[in-house]
């Protein structure tokens, strides 16, 4: 199987699957656009393993422990004729991602197969911020310092902010699934913020079966939006560190995760009625600037123009 084979295999499985990545994908120049849609392909085949919940959870690990060593042998060499691993080894060596970042990623999406099954009637819970902070980190501030090394940067910061640019975008996918968790008995908002707000878990589940919401139960929800707009600022602070060929690309992921985070507060919070979502023609217009600016940073002028 050739390289470029290999890397259509990815394209497909990011197009298909990758509802708000693959349009910041489409804004980078192919080189580094392969290598993001390689990593996305591998996390994807991670999330389905782990998420699979036909297979109990030591069969889970266990499967995934087998394709995880699978991987490790071909990122050593091994022959394969897995096209997802043929070309995330290629985006490793040719961008300077480490194992240890990509043993992470698969840590965070094995995460909940290490605790207790979840159920309605005993919920999977974080009783702090600090524990649901590194849970956000394992599954989304990995996968922004692997991003970093495709998008290319020098200053050392980059990778601080590109982990709480992360942490803002996990928090905004736990309010946009709040309804949708609590139903698998998972509640991502962390206890010490319930008791502030004096609603109980039994509550957040009858909100997913229908009950009505209360002003307590926005401002809950409120906390998550709070902090997840001031980790934003991170994102914003990281757009100039990183190359100028790649910043539309971050651009345009930055913009659709907010988006969705504002369309979230624009309904007064109300998650549980109907599943928050940026519309395709606002993905597609952000694209559209993004693609445009990818453009104009290859003129000989496009260093200035494309700071925005």
């Amino acid at each position: 199987m050739t390289i470029d084979v290999a890397y259509k295999e990815c394209r497909a499985i990011a197009r298909r699957e990758a509802k708000n990545f693959y349009y910041a994908f489409l804004a980078l120049p192919k080189e580094k656009s392969n290598a993001m849609c390689a990593v996305y392909a591998f996390m994807r085949r991670a999330d389905d393993i782990s998420d699979d919940e036909s297979l109990s959870h030591k069969a889970r690990r266990a499967m995934l422990e087998e394709w995880l060593d699978e991987w490790h042998q071909v990122a050593l060499g091994a022959d394969s004729d897995n096209p997802v691993f043929l070309a995330l080894r290629h985006t490793c060596e040719h961008f300077g991602i480490t194992g240890d970042l990509l043993n992470q990623l698969v840590e965070g999406t094995a995460m909940d197969l290490s605790r207790p099954v979840a159920t309605p009637d005993a919920p999977d819970t974080y009783a702090e911020f600090k524990d649901l902070y590194r849970y956000c980190y394992l599954v989304a501030s990995v996968v922004g310092l692997v991003c970093i090394r495709i998008f290319g940067y020098e200053d050392p910061v980059a990778e601080f902010l590109a982990e709480q640019t992360g942490i803002a975008f996990q928090l905004t996918n736990i309010l946009r699934d709040v309804k949708e968790d609590a139903e698998r008995g998972r509640i991502y908002l962390p206890l010490e913020d319930l008791a502030v707000c004096n609603v109980s878990v039994k509550e957040l589940q009858q909100l997913s079966s229908g009950a009505a919401m209360q002003a307590r139960h926005r401002r809950l929800l409120k906390l998550t939006a709070d902090r997840a707009e001031q980790y934003y600022a991170s994102a914003r602070k990281l757009l100039p560190l990183i190359d100028s060929e790649s910043r539309p690309s971050l651009m345009v992921l930055v913009a659709i995760y907010h988006r969705l985070l504002k369309r979230i507060v624009a309904t007064d919070y109300d998650v549980f009625t109907e599943r928050a979502s940026v519309p395709t023609y606002e993905k597609v217009g952000l694209l559209l600037f993004g693609i445009t600016k990818t453009f104009l940073v290859r003129l000989p002028f496009g260093g200035v123009s494309a700071k925005a």
